[in-house]
């Protein structure tokens, strides 16, 4: 199954040659488990408090514990607990619990900075979608990584998680890693690894993602 995985991030535009394959036992993708210990929490399970939300900002709620979104197109940066020092990682383990309804878009953006409008100028995307038409699925490094393949299913929550150390990238869904990315030198603009924080999008009106136990550990 997750060879599958390999053949179709392999047919990714762009970036696909600095693509690295982690393949275990009998050809499976390998599985990427990390301590526990050193992890934060970025989510209370109550509030939105250390979130800010650009423009449409009755597109997110709290409900049974989870973050959800679901409204016209917002996105919820972390800007940590404290406002005199911004949240900012360059190098991390970021994990959360996922569930996504039918036809639903959304995703995680990583090294990017809080803007009042429009999509994320700044940082990447890791995709989250099971089964909306945009075919680019959960786990994708928008426009840079592309899976065709969904790794999870919508209405069950699936547990996704981001590693970046240097100028390598590592998706894991459900404990089995999709696939490592390094990043290529002489990457310009503002889309590529630097550092900064975290934002969840709400893609559209016709979108309902849940979030929950989002949590980060910081790496040397």
């Amino acid at each position: 199954m997750y060879v599958s995985y390999a053949k179709a991030v392999r047919r990714a535009a762009g970036f696909a040659a600095a693509v690295a394959f982690v393949v275990g036992p009998a050809g499976s993708l390998g599985v990427a488990r990390a301590d526990e210990s050193g992890f934060e929490s970025l989510f209370d399970g109550q509030t939105l408090a250390g979130w800010k939300a650009s423009e449409n900002v009755d597109s997110w709620q709290v409900v049974d514990g989870a973050i959800v979104c679901h409204g016209p197109r917002s996105h919820l940066f972390y800007v940590g607990p404290d406002a005199a020092q911004p949240a900012d990682f360059t190098n991390f383990h970021l994990t959360a619990e996922v569930m996504t309804k039918p036809n639903s878009n959304a995703g995680i953006f990583f090294h990017t900075a809080f803007q009042q409008e429009g999509w994320p100028q700044v940082g990447y995307e890791m995709q989250v979608n099971n089964s909306q038409k945009d075919p680019v699925r959960t786990g994708s490094i928008y426009n840079v990584v592309k899976n065709f393949v969904p790794p999870a299913k919508d209405d069950t929550w699936f547990t996704q998680e981001l590693i970046v150390q240097g100028k390598r990238i590592t998706v894991i869904v459900d404990g089995k890693t999709l696939f490592e990315f390094v990043e290529p030198e002489g990457v310009t603009g503002t889309r590529k690894l630097s550092h900064g924080t975290f934002a969840l999008q709400a893609h559209d009106p016709g979108s309902e993602v849940h979030f929950r136990n989002l949590r980060v550990k910081r790496l040397p």
